[in-house]
């Protein structure tokens, strides 16, 4: 569904529901306001839509450059800043699928096949990657520059810890050395996320192309005394020296699911929608709303939210505190979306 936003008013407008035959998560283009992006759900087709013109029209189909089995598919997609890189992960179902396809506008497509090690397409180096690494894959994320994808395991040995990050021009795979878990997001040519090891908001900022040089966003962190939170990053207002700062919104997922009792807080930043500098100059957190959230109510009760290109405004779903009233259809609490202006 779209909607029409009032940025003035703050108000959202039904729009329209066009019937695109599309898998989940698609993408707004970052150089054209009216183009959104999506991957087809029978079939693995990248396609975009034109909202003014309510247009639908076929980018690449994956099944005419590299041999898929009848059950692949192609999950979610993202698009490189201008336009012209395309990525989405191939095969059957997320923690099975086993290819990272990519396609280039001019270039045409590249792929790795995670599960083999094998790279090729129809440009750049071709082989195998020389780390023993094989796995299949939870999810994956192009890079805003094009060059670089995140890829999260699905299943399979490996040797790292949670993810791999592919030079997509080159056969190079670095692997995550340590500090591995959590929620990450990717800028032009930096990765960012929690290292997982002393505190919730343990965030670090590592080059794509040198995983082992991360560098904290926020210095002086005493070690978290017990279990805080989880969060979830969004930075679709970076910019190409990932100097932007990075949204999050944070939540306890022990929270009580009693309307209006006080959420369980033990720090600052839980609970919360804020933003954090990267430019390297500090190590300065925005503090700009809270999230109310129980995350009882399902996946999307856990607010889970997307700051917008121009960084104005973070949205986010919540069950608000189950103060929303249920759904008569299954007497559930319901979960609405948020919009909160970042000033």
């Amino acid at each position: 569904m779209l909607y029409d936003f009032d940025p003035t008013a703050m108000k959202a407008r039904f729009a329209s529901a066009p019937n695109l035959p599309w898998t989940s998560e698609p993408q707004f283009s970052f150089s054209q306001a009216n183009i959104l992006y999506g991957m087809a759900t029978r079939e693995p087709v990248f396609q975009q839509y034109d909202v003014a013109k309510g247009k639908l029209s076929d980018v690449n189909d994956a099944s005419k450059c590299v041999k898929l089995q009848s059950s692949d598919l192609g999950h979610s997609v993202t698009v490189s800043a201008d336009d012209n890189r395309f990525m989405s992960t191939l095969g059957p179902q997320q923690d099975k699928n086993y290819l990272v396809y990519v396609y280039d506008r001019t270039r045409g497509c590249r792929w790795y096949n995670t599960q083999t090690g094998e790279i090729g397409g129809q440009w750049g180096p071709k082989g195998t990657i020389s780390p023993p690494d094989r796995f299949l894959v939870h999810n994956s994320r192009l890079a805003k520059s094009g060059k670089f994808v995140y890829v999260t395991r699905g299943g399979g040995p490996g040797i790292g810890q949670g993810w791999v990050v592919w030079e997509i021009d080159t056969m190079n795979v670095g692997v995550c050395p340590r500090g591995c878990k959590g929620h990450h997001v990717l800028g032009y040519s930096h990765i960012l996320g929690p290292s997982g090891l002393s505190h919730p908001l343990d965030v670090w900022l590592r080059p794509m192309n040198h995983l082992d040089e991360p560098s904290p966003l926020i210095a002086g962190l005493e070690p978290a005394r017990n279990f805080w939170y989880d969060s979830h990053y969004s930075w679709n207002n970076v910019d190409p020296n990932d100097s932007s700062p990075v949204c999050f919104s944070t939540y306890r997922p022990t929270n009580p699911d009693v309307p209006g009792k006080q959420l369980l807080v033990t720090g600052p930043w839980e609970n919360e929608i804020d933003c954090a500098e990267t430019d390297g100059k500090g190590s300065k957190v925005w503090r700009f709303a809270h999230t109310y959230s129980t995350a009882r109510n399902g996946f999307w009760s856990s607010p889970r939210g997307n700051v917008s290109q121009d960084g104005r405004f973070f949205m986010f779903s919540s069950d608000w505190q189950d103060q929303l009233g249920k759904d008569p259809k299954n007497d559930k609490y319901r979960i609405d979306v948020f919009v909160v202006e970042l000033k």
